[in-house]
């Protein structure tokens, strides 16, 4: 006499979030591609990246559901609920990265190594045709405090070079860290001021952050000043400051090898 095995049922909420974590991975890459490429205005490549992020939340949750049926009823589908789950942390891992950054570091999108008197952005024809008539709003000292305590290596630099080996310097380290240079001026003039303004994008969505260089004379030397800032949202999650201290370290080097 046969016996007849009744196998438990595979979750749907397995089978779910398996489709989902799929549909949301596709969203999001298709998201990034509309972005990068500006194929799209800004805020409707944003807001398909945005669906991309619901939808693996939402991979997550069935997948979460699926977990705890398999345990308590015994149901089948844990396959499809691992790969549901592995789908939507692969869409999720980069934005929780943010924010937990975002956590940790002060609100800023702004940052300089003059709290003080920062450098200021070219208000050429040149530069404003190159950063899209943007410039950047002014910071108020107290909000550029905050940045001390996180950021203690965004500090002004010093060389024992003349402001024209320094500007060179500024050029050939730009140039390396493949800055678009939007308009570069050398030490002249009646104060002897040399500046060199940039734009530098983020490494997956391509924001374009504006930055400017300073080089002021001194006894000796000459003092180099630097001030990134992005043209989108208000935290950079440290990305400013790491583009300064980069920046300043390839200054340095460039200034060893002359």
């Amino acid at each position: 006499m046969r016996r007849l095995i009744l196998e438990e049922p595979v979750t749907r909420a397995a089978v779910w979030s398996r489709r989902i974590g799929g549909f949301a991975l596709a969203v999001t890459l298709i998201g990034v591609f509309l972005v990068r490429q500006q194929r799209v205005e800004m805020t409707a490549g944003l807001a398909v990246f945005g669906s991309g992020l619901l939808l693996a939340l939402g991979a997550a949750g069935l997948a979460a559901i699926a977990f705890a049926m398999i345990w308590l009823e015994g149901r089948r589908g844990l396959g499809r609920a691992v790969q549901g789950l592995v789908l939507a942390l692969a869409v999720l891992a980069w934005p929780g990265f943010l924010a937990f950054k975002a956590v940790l570091l002060p609100k800023l999108n702004d940052v300089s190594t003059d709290i003080e008197e920062p450098p200021a952005f070219s208000r050429s024809r040149a530069a404003l045709a190159a950063r899209g008539g943007h410039v950047p709003v002014e910071v108020a000292p107290a909000t550029r405090r905050r940045q001390r305590e996180a950021y203690p290596l965004v500090a002004p630099l010093h060389l024992d070079l003349t402001p024209e080996e320094a500007f060179e310097a500024v050029r050939k380290a730009a140039q390396v860290m493949g800055w678009e240079i939007v308009e570069a001026a050398p030490p002249g003039g009646r104060i002897g001021l040399g500046r060199l303004d940039a734009v530098d994008r983020s490494l997956i969505l391509r924001f374009p952050d504006d930055i400017t260089v300073r080089l002021r004379p001194r006894v000796g030397g000459t003092r180099i000043d630097v001030r990134s800032a992005s043209r989108y949202g208000a935290h950079d999650f440290g990305v400013n400051a790491a583009r300064i201290t980069d920046f300043l370290e390839e200054v340095s080097a460039q200034a060893e090898a002359r």
